[in-house]
């Protein structure tokens, strides 16, 4: 029998994620290891920038009513999924890549982006500067107690890893590294986990699919 594939993104995307996987013929392991939450924030002006950045769909998910008040300014999108929820919040996309923030921001900065404003969670790894004149915060990704029981369904398992803190979470997590494989989303997601794994991946690219699919491929 295949390997259990286990989720730990944060719900509603824990589930999408898991149903994808299971639609294949695999079971997975719906564990969320964070809850997505929202964040006060004051919406500036929009006329002071020229473009928004967002690397996750939470920020559409959790950014509330204020965003309506920057619909004049042009979506740059880390993944299909984020860039899916700002044209689902009525934004115009100029521009969604595949390969992380900093290849975004080359891409935003060469189309001519000079002052964006990065829409992001509390923990992020885009820091001021360049073309980001500003950060602001609009949702927080918030540590779920983990039951002993649950934090053993992993041993054994392939885990995908989407973020550091969930790598160096599962590094807290799981007593059976040496026979637990894990997919990670960059290089610093899985150093994050900490070594003595069975088998580490990051396959290329940073979309949900390139995850699942290097997940099942492991699996089978």
């Amino acid at each position: 029998m295949s390997r259990p594939i286990a989720v730990l993104r944060p719900e509603p995307g824990n589930r999408v994620t898991a149903i994808a996987i299971e639609a294949q013929g695999h079971r997975t392991i719906r564990l969320p290891l964070f809850e997505t939450r929202p964040v006060d924030w004051q919406v500036p002006e929009s006329s002071g920038y020229d473009a928004l950045v967002v690397t996750s769909a939470n920020a559409f998910r959790h950014g509330g009513p204020g965003l309506v008040r920057l619909l004049d300014l042009p979506v740059w999108a880390v993944g299909t999924a984020t860039a899916e929820a700002a044209r689902r919040n009525g934004f115009a996309v100029a521009g969604t890549g595949d390969a992380g923030s900093a290849r975004l921001l080359a891409m935003a900065e060469a189309a001519g982006v000079r002052r964006a404003l990065h829409l992001a969670g509390r923990e992020r790894t885009v820091e001021p500067g360049g073309i980001v004149a500003d950060i602001l915060t609009v949702y927080a990704s918030e540590p779920r107690e983990i039951a002993p029981e649950a934090a053993a369904q992993l041993d054994g398992a392939i885990l995908l890893v989407q973020s550091a803190r969930a790598g160096q979470r599962v590094g807290e997590l799981v007593a059976d590294k040496a026979h637990t494989m894990l997919v990670a989303v960059s290089d610093g997601a899985a150093e994050a986990a900490g070594g003595g794994w069975e088998q580490v991946v990051v396959p290329g690219g940073v979309t949900g699919t390139a995850l699942v699919d290097a997940a099942i491929a492991l699996a089978d």
